[in-house]
């Protein structure tokens, strides 16, 4: 899935069509102490085996993130490419 690395459209701050600049968003890995990371760990722990739920399927496709920023008043915005897309987004080159 090509997309232009900048794009028009609504900004909700400046109330108007501006010229956006488009980026790769990219999630934070989630850290390793956090409150649920140390539950799920402590009902691992020990000679019971797996507690944790049934086996989740795996996804066909993955949710595309990209993250608009007004290069006006540089509000981020970010906006999903369709649902579920097995097409990796990359930039159009010009």
């Amino acid at each position: 899935m090509k997309i232009t690395k900048e794009t028009n459209t609504f900004c909700p701050k400046c109330n108007k069509h501006t010229v956006h600049k488009v980026k790769m968003y990219s999630k934070k890995p989630a850290g390793g102490m956090k409150v649920g990371n140390r539950r799920h760990n402590r009902k691992l722990k020990g000679y019971i085996g797996k507690v944790k739920g049934p086996v989740t399927p795996k996804k066909v496709g993955k949710v595309q993130k990209v993250l608009l920023e007004c290069k006006e008043c540089n509000y981020q915005i970010e906006r999903v490419l369709g649902s579920r897309t097995r097409k990796r987004v990359e930039f159009a080159t010009e």
